[in-house]
């Protein structure tokens, strides 16, 4: 074996171990978002860049106590050196995070799995359509077409949650209600007697309608809570919007973001896909003959 080849096997070997061995990671902020949802700030120890992609995730590790996947909610156009989970305190692993101070380090593997496809959506009109905690994978994408805003033509943000407590980055949400160059729509399913809220009361699907949809410029761009997929493909099926015009963050049971322990396995008749490495990003058009898909 030559020294050029001996090189090359060593790269081949340094990479699969970054597959499979975390890198330290410094929590450097956090913001609570509600009231089991924090933001947090992360930058790797080693000084790298993370180098993500929109929509794509992370596994985080906490020794003892486990791994969970994230996705990064940050837009690789910001904070260079540093990267953002938004988290939901929903297991030991969630929770033990939740508990961590400002210096703290966490393991850290990825970026993994396949992103919005933003060299396709350049020059095309965008439909963000997020449900509760699903506003995290698409601000990645929503703030890169921000800051890249002419790359873009029109960009229309629906959100919608709960109840008014629950939703999250408020300060982005009220910029994106002040700029002139965005569609924005927010709402909530049911609102308390002595809660002051302006948006829209009603679910997210109550908002679609009143989106100006160009069928061959549009394109869709859905996460949010499994049931939140069938009403708003309905809807979109209403507008007459092609289903290879819609793209869903899949990211539901995903464990181990290699492909190897099958919890994200999504079956089909004659092919089998893993959220993690085939997505979590999919085509409606590819998917939605898969059964298990939605």
């Amino acid at each position: 074996m030559n020294e050029s080849s001996v090189t090359k096997e060593a790269k081949v070997i340094e990479s699969e171990a970054s597959l499979y061995n975390p890198q330290k990671a410094r929590i450097i902020g956090e913001r609570q978002m509600t009231t089991d949802t924090k933001l947090f700030e992360l930058e790797l120890e080693s000084g790298e860049r993370l180098g993500q992609d929109p929509g794509q995730f992370v596994e985080l590790s906490i020794p003892g106590v486990g791994e969970a996947p994230i996705s990064v909610t940050s837009s690789p156009t910001r904070g260079l050196d540093s990267f953002e989970l938004c988290v939901r305190a929903v297991g030991n692993v969630t929770n033990a995070l939740h508990e961590m101070n400002i210096g703290e380090t966490v393991g850290i593997r990825g970026p993994f799995g396949n992103g919005f496809p933003v060299e396709e959506l350049q020059g095309k009109d965008l439909l963000f359509i997020a449900g509760g905690l699903g506003i995290a994978p698409l601000r990645s994408l929503i703030n890169y077409t921000l800051d890249r805003r002419d790359q873009f033509n029109d960009l229309n943000i629906l959100y919608g949650c709960k109840r008014p407590c629950e939703q999250m980055f408020e300060d982005e949400v009220d910029h994106w209600a002040r700029r002139q160059d965005i569609y924005h729509e927010t709402t909530v399913d049911f609102c308390p007697d002595n809660v002051c809220w302006g948006g829209n009361i009603g679910v997210i699907t109550e908002l679609i309608p009143g989106v100006d949809i160009d069928l061959e410029n549009t394109y869709a761009i859905v996460c949010g809570p499994p049931v939140m997929y069938k009403f708003v493909l309905q809807e979109l099926d209403e507008k007459e919007l092609p289903h290879e015009h819609i793209y869903l963050s899949l990211e539901r049971r995903m464990k181990c973001g290699l492909g190897k322990c099958g919890h994200c396995q999504i079956n089909g008749a004659e092919e089998v896909l893993y959220a993690c490495q085939d997505g979590p990003v999919f085509n409606y058009e590819k998917v939605k003959g898969f059964e298990e898909a939605i």
